[in-house]
């Protein structure tokens, strides 16, 4: 595998009534998962990218991580730090933000 972890970060935007991720903040998410990856030298093991719709619309802003396929909903950019130094370092889900089906 190329990557020990990848994290796709739901950018997709619909026509109203549903929520979008992509219209809250999913690019700037996608950002900060980036520039903390680069930041810290991971950017060659850890890829984090901007994805279409993940279903997950009512959970939005929404993120998987690969290849545990574990979901996050609600993410703020303020998350992504958690999310990075729990789970994509530790493989530790960050449970407050965690999405269960």
């Amino acid at each position: 595998m190329k990557y020990k972890k990848h994290v796709f970060v739901c950018t997709n935007d619909k026509d109203a009534p549903k929520k979008c991720c992509g219209s809250e903040k999913g690019m700037e998410i996608v950002n900060a998962f980036k520039e903390s990856l680069t930041e810290k030298g991971l950017q060659k093991e850890i890829r984090a990218q901007k994805a279409g719709c993940l279903d997950t619309c009512a959970f939005g802003p929404s993120v998987v991580v690969y290849p545990e396929g574990i979901f996050y909903g609600k993410i703020t950019p303020e998350d992504v730090e958690e999310i990075i130094n729990e789970h994509l370092l530790n493989d530790r889900p960050v449970e407050r933000l965690k999405l269960d089906f």
